[in-house]
């Protein structure tokens, strides 16, 4: 009985001196959470995977506050019409891209197969959220309104082909609007002349307006609707190279880079980008030291708290300062005022009422937010002319049928004519005999009904003395020469102005008399 309490005893002794040792051992053991796993194969990265696509960060390469993803195509290698820019447009459109943050696709010389799956890859991976850019360089067509962009290899012996053998510009919208990311972007350098024209029954020049682009984003066009842009002579297109220009300047918004990119153009080669936005805020490709961009929503300032600092007053801006953003301003308003003028030029070279209120629609896209007194006149007759011919669209009402085009007068079939120089229309011949008396030439005037108007008028002298061109000389029905343009037929020499104490004297000079036998009638309105 005595031996058991020993027994025992050695027992608990010799657990004691091995307890302590498994307990230390325990605690050098690494804790499993700080092992360090090795990356499976699927992790490591490959070094020539993906040849199209890359996210790599350029030397140089900006940090983007949010993700961005782009899709770049380049079509040189035409059987039919081939070009010479478009593969290096695309390859250095990638490349600023890349630096400036976006995962970039690029596609050169692009059959119909591999665009259709690069756009359904690329709305795929929009639907991961951030910035989408699509830019095109290439040949690209409208048929009765609708844009395509054509691929390499496209067999295209009519019209019809085209909607079989070229990828509808609108599928790249549709995948944009599918993925719901915010804010996109499309650049379209694809307004080359169509290369298979002659055997296109209703192909325009240029590409149409897209009237149905999802919320959210920003369309640039090459050039202006209706019009062909220039490949270009050096590496690049004349619209590619400005871009890749002002797009790598900090602090500029989109707006504001294309802006630059058609003053650039405009004076250059006097091609005109045009745009159409629908962004709820502002995007910026390299935004400045204090600029936060919010993808989809209006871009804020960072906001810096300091509790400890007392609240400054804002600084008061220098005189030079002022002086500056004024003259920014009038350089804006400038640009506007020739866009305006081109707006109605473009329109007035339109015979299709869709087309003229395309080309307002546009317009008003470009206009900033921003208020100025010519700014809102501007903004007002563009809205105006808009809902004039949406009226006139709506009562089926066609317009005339232009017969006979000098460059600055053009003859339609309703006995009209505009000078497009002052956006005033004529009528294309007098009254057809002698009006003695002022009264008499004003009634005749305001009674006109040419072309269906009722806001005909008697002209200023100073608008008959412009129509005055010593240059052009016919034989009027009197017997006497006429220096004007032969579009507008004078029986006689002399014309009633608005003025009653002058008449306007298409052989020499304006005579001070009131009265004369020759004298016509010439009514006049504004093509507004």
């Amino acid at each position: 009985m005595q031996a058991m309490p020993i027994r025992i005893f050695l027992i608990l002794f010799i657990l004691i001196l091995i307890f302590p040792s498994s307990l230390i051992a325990k605690r050098i053991q690494p804790p499993p959470d700080i092992e360090k796993e090795s990356p499976s194969p699927a992790e490591i990265p490959k070094p020539n995977a993906g040849k199209s696509e890359s996210a790599e960060v350029l030397p140089g390469s900006i940090a983007a506050p949010e993700r961005r993803t782009a899709l770049v195509i380049g079509n040189s290698a035409y059987s039919s019409g081939p070009l010479r820019n478009p593969v290096n447009d695309a390859a250095d459109m990638a490349a600023l891209l890349k630096k400036l943050g976006f995962t970039v696709t690029l596609k050169r010389n692009a059959r119909l197969q591999e665009m259709d799956d690069a756009v359904e890859a690329f709305g795929n991976r929009l639907k991961r959220g951030g910035v989408g850019l699509f830019y095109y360089a290439g040949h690209g067509v409208q048929i009765n309104g609708t844009n395509y962009l054509l691929p390499i290899g496209a067999k295209i012996n009519k019209e019809a082909d085209i909607k079989y053998q070229a990828v509808d510009a609108n599928k790249i919208l549709d995948e944009m609007a599918a993925a719901n990311n915010g804010l996109n972007i499309v650049m379209l350098d694809a307004c080359r002349d169509n290369p298979f024209a002659r055997s296109f029954r209703s192909a325009s020049r240029g590409l149409a307006i897209v009237s149905s682009a999802p919320s959210g984003t920003f369309i640039s066009y090459s050039t202006s609707p209706g019009n062909v842009a220039r490949d270009g002579e050096g590496r690049n297109s004349p619209y590619t190279a400005a871009l890749i220009k002002f797009m790598q300047e900090p602090g500029l918004t989109i707006s504001d880079v294309l802006i630059k990119v058609r003053t650039k153009l405009k004076k250059e080669t006097g091609q005109v980008p045009w745009e159409l936005s629908s962004l709820e805020g502002k995007f910026y490709f390299v935004p400045d030291s204090a600029t936060k961009e919010v993808p989809g929503k209006q871009t804020q300032k960072e906001d810096v708290e300091r509790p400890s600092a007392p609240v400054q007053p804002p600084e008061r801006s220098s005189f030079e300062d002022l002086k500056r953003k004024m003259e920014e301003r009038r350089e804006k308003e400038s640009q506007w005022v020739k866009d305006f003028e081109d707006a109605k030029k473009i329109e007035n070279e339109s015979s299709n009422l869709s087309e003229k209120i395309q080309v307002w629609q546009q317009f008003m896209a470009t206009l900033p937010d921003e208020r100025t007194a010519k700014g809102d006149e501007i903004r007002k007759y563009a809205s105006t002319r808009i809902e004039k011919l949406e009226r006139l669209r709506a009562m089926g009402k066609t317009l005339p049928k232009e017969i006979r085009n000098n460059g600055r007068f053009i003859a339609y079939d309703d006995g009209t004519v505009l000078d497009t120089k002052t956006n005033l229309m004529w009528a294309a011949q007098d009254n057809g005999s002698s009006i003695k008396d002022w009264a008499g030439a004003k009634s005749y005037c305001d009674n006109y009904r040419g072309g269906e108007h009722t806001d005909w008028r008697m002209p200023t002298i100073a608008e008959l003395g412009a129509l005055s061109d010593k240059s052009k000389t016919y034989r009027s029905d009197c017997g006497y020469n006429v220096h004007l343009t032969a579009l507008i037929h004078l029986t006689c020499w002399w014309v009633w102005s608005s003025d009653s104490r002058y008449l306007q004297y298409y052989g020499d000079e304006v005579d001070p008399q009131g009265v004369h036998k020759y004298s016509r009638a010439l009514p006049v309105r504004s093509a507004e």
